[in-house]
């Protein structure tokens, strides 16, 4: 029996290649937004920065809470803090519910950047959808949350990514 598609397309890719694939256009797009961010006045972000901007989200977080929310340690939390209030994006103040804790917050500039960055996100996606189609794409997001979590923001991927 012939691993072939019908119509005589290539037999199947192998197991592995799924994955790779998956990733090679997570990482297609996502070069695309940083390379436009950097055009758009945001030169110094890096993808791992967009995990950090969800993980403080609307209403600020602790070192400690956002280090738990991106699978690292409180200290590599603390130095992506320090980098990032150096370049205007976060910054931190006394919680209002408890004087002795210290939020960190999106700046005007960290809220620019993401706003700057859906809307990169929005044209990347229609720029597939001009490639191969709207039935195509809308069918494989549909595909995907078939085979994913109901929960996308999954901000824990750096610490995944830098687990021994």
């Amino acid at each position: 029996m012939s691993n072939d598609e019908p119509g005589g397309g290539p037999p199947d890719a192998p197991g592995y290649e799924l994955p790779l694939r998956l990733f090679l256009a997570f990482r297609v797009i996502v070069d695309e937004v940083h390379t436009e961010l950097a055009e758009q006045g945001h030169p110094g972000l890096r993808p791992m920065h967009g995990f950090v901007f969800q993980a403080i989200g609307p209403d600020g977080t602790t070192a400690v809470e956002l280090g738990r929310r991106l699978g690292v340690s409180k200290q590599a939390a603390g130095k992506m803090i320090e980098s990032l209030e150096r370049a205007g994006y976060v910054e931190r103040g006394a919680d209002p519910s408890d004087a002795r804790r210290k939020l960190v917050r999106l700046t005007a500039r960290g809220t620019d950047s993401l706003a700057r960055s859906a809307r990169i996100f929005d044209r990347v996606r229609d720029d597939w959808v001009r490639r191969l189609g709207a039935d195509r794409v809308r069918a494989l997001e549909r595909d995907l949350r078939r085979v994913t979590p109901d929960d996308p923001w999954r901000l824990d991927v750096p610490g995944w990514f830098g687990s021994a």
